[in-house]
């Protein structure tokens, strides 16, 4: 058929409108489906599995009744059955006791941090209170000693202030006081026989040393000093098999912190492992002869190194049943079973028990398995260049279904000293799948990068920590990932604080801001540190800023003094029981920007702390959170 030039044109015409309709329709069509915030954001369906000193159960956190209670599961009948029956607030933390024939948990009630220690037999029945004493907080500091029947707590008992160790007889209930923590002690090492013979203390300086003592009845002596700028790596972590040195994470004499292990007599110390550019940030102790025998560095990811034969070969193993950067998160006494964590940007948890006696890898759980039928988001590491020549590492999570510019939520990471890594992040899928790139940055004073990258941040919140996060945004903009006219800014505690300034610093920069309990005044957040925070309020007076001494710094980096700049809108949520940024450090930064007409959604959650632990807090807090960024920065909403 012959047609004319102007038939061809049209029929062409419609053929292209007709196909461009097609791409549009199958494109709707292929668009990411809404992940529901319920699968996100609520209770995990199982999660914390920790294997029984024989290896023959597993004990983990599930839902009963809507609240985290304490599951057991029969490695070898291959069944399932609920153990404790709490309600309220749920178990926030259990172990085994060290005989395995019960169960030790601690349930926290409305955000606050008293919580009792209690008891459970595995036949269940009801739980026995094993410290009842009125506002005192209980925490365990080992359960896995020699003795089947003893533990070591501590309790603040005698000081809300302090926290003393004591040893718990779990048959007869008997408390006897082992370490009393005068000074500024923070942190306690154990020998292999579970004697504490060893602490780490706050020096005035505003670093930290170790004192040792021959037995639980000598009298403690100096024995190692660290400074400032190298505390926030160091770590002891406890005494060799032999008693006679020290396992320590030390930065002394180089940037980034090593694994060594330090003769108590004569000081000459082992370097067992080092990286010359990440700290290492984790060492696993065998449970048997209590000799280390894997270490770990956080860079773009995780990565364990075995340091011997047989974990090594045991790690090749592993990293072949799945994809993920895997971790051992539980151990028998024997160390014949392990329970193993495989950690993926685009997959829930999944939980493997591995034999090392039989190299077979059994399938555990997934910890969200509704999960596994929405395509989830790669999470990208990337390297930022900051303003004055450092370099910024972090991560970048798209949108599945489009290429950029894109909406972007600047995720700020709390602390300020921890730092994001690569993992399954709820929080940057959620935002994925919402349409918006989610960035997150590890700008200076964020550890594992060596300790001059960490103290680089030394009194610098608001300023040059601050410009790190403003310089990611630009970058992002600049190459085309972030819309410059729909860029907000989003995190919790230190992350919180950051969207504040975010606001107040770089109005122009951020079109909203999402702060989840965040100070707002830096020197009434020093002062207000909780009683048993006070051993880091030395470190916190170097790193933020003195009140006494350097109040107009504290008042200019401070975001409640600078509302008057703000001029985009805000949601502030906040725990009426936190401890750590009290409530009216939301209180007083909501009533300055509504006195100036800011538009400020504010949410106070009765029951909760420093963090929502409620699944219908958590429900609410999101739901929020996502209408508020779609309504200022386009995104997708769950109806």
């Amino acid at each position: 058929m012959i047609r004319s030039p102007l038939t061809r044109m049209i029929v062409a015409m419609f053929t292209a409108l007709l196909l461009a309709g097609t791409l549009f329709v199958f494109h709707l069509q292929e668009r990411t489906p809404l992940i529901p915030r319920e699968v996100l954001f609520s209770t995990p369906e199982r999660s914390d599995p920790k294997i029984s000193p024989d290896g023959s159960l597993v004990a983990y956190l599930a839902p009963y009744e809507k609240v985290l209670n304490v599951w057991i599961y029969d490695l070898r009948e291959k069944t399932y059955r609920v153990l404790t029956q709490e309600k309220g607030g749920g178990i926030s933390f259990f172990t085994w006791a060290p005989d395995g024939h019960a169960i030790l948990f601690r349930q926290d009630q409305g955000g606050k941090t008293d919580g009792h220690l209690q008891e459970i037999d595995l036949a269940g029945g009801p739980a026995k209170d094993l410290t009842p004493f009125e506002g005192v907080q209980a925490r365990v500091l080992s359960a896995d000693g020699p003795s089947p029947h003893q533990i070591l707590i501590e309790l603040n008992k005698e000081d809300p202030a302090r926290h003393d160790v004591y040893r718990l007889d779990l048959e007869t209930g008997a408390i006897e006081l082992v370490a009393r923590k005068t000074g500024k002690i923070t942190d306690w090492i154990l020998d292999p026989q579970r004697q504490v013979r060893g602490a780490v203390a706050i020096r005035q300086s505003g670093g930290s040393g170790v004192i040792v003592r021959d037995t639980e009845k000598s009298a403690w002596k100096k024995w190692l000093a660290w400074n400032l700028e190298d505390t926030m790596a160091a770590a002891a972590l406890g005494f060799s098999k032999n008693g006679k040195e020290i396992f320590l994470i030390d930065s002394r004499g180089a940037d980034t912190a090593r694994f060594v292990r330090r003769d108590l007599n004569t000081g000459v110390a082992k370097i067992l492992f080092f990286n010359p550019v990440y700290d290492v940030s984790e060492v696993s102790l065998n449970p048997v002869d209590h000799e280390p025998d894997m270490v770990a560095v956080v860079g773009e990811r995780q990565t364990w190194t075995g340091l011997n034969d047989n974990v090594r070969a045991d790690l090749r193993r592993l990293r072949k049943i799945r994809s993920g950067d895997l971790s051992i998160v539980s151990r028998s006494r024997d160390d014949r079973f392990w329970i193993v964590l495989y950690n993926n940007d685009v997959s829930p948890f999944n939980y493997y028990v591995y034999d090392r006696k039989t190299k077979v890898a059994e399938f555990l759980f997934v910890h969200r398995p509704a999960l596994l039928k929405y395509r989830l988001a790669p999470m990208r590491p990337v390297t930022i260049p900051s303003r004055d020549g450092l370099k910024l590492h972090g991560y970048l999570t798209f949108p599945a279904e489009k290429k950029g510019p894109f909406p972007m939520v600047l995720l700020v990471h709390g602390g300020p000293w921890t730092r994001d890594r690569w993992r399954f992040d709820p929080l940057a899928q959620w935002l994925a799948n919402r349409g918006y790139a989610c960035l997150q940055v590890n700008f200076r004073g964020s550890t594992g990068y060596g300790k001059k990258f960490v103290t680089a941040g030394n009194k610098e919140w608001g300023r040059k920590m601050q410009n790190d996060l403003t310089d990611a945004v630009t970058w992002a903009i600049k190459r085309g990932i972030a819309d410059p006219r729909r860029v907000g800014i989003m995190g919790a505690s230190y992350g919180g604080y950051a969207a504040l300034a975010g606001a107040a610093f770089t109005p122009g920069l951020f079109k909203c801001a999402v702060d989840q309990f965040g100070p707002s005044d830096l020197a009434t957040l020093i002062r207000a540190m909780p009683a048993f925070w006070a051993d880091e309020k030395a470190g916190a007076l170097r790193r933020v800023g003195d009140p006494d001494t350097e109040s107009e710094l504290l008042r200019e980096r401070s975001p409640l003094f600078s509302a008057d700049k703000v001029r985009i809108p805000l949601l502030i949520a906040q725990g009426a029981n936190d401890a750590q940024t009290p409530r009216s450090e939301s209180d007083r930064m909501v009533e300055a920007l509504r006195q100036r007409k800011i538009e400020c959604e504010y949410w106070v959650f009765p029951d909760e702390g420093h963090g929502f632990l409620k699944p219908e807090s958590r429900m609410k807090f999101y739901r929020a959170v996502e209408a508020f960024l779609s309504r200022h920065l386009g995104g997708r909403q769950e109806s």
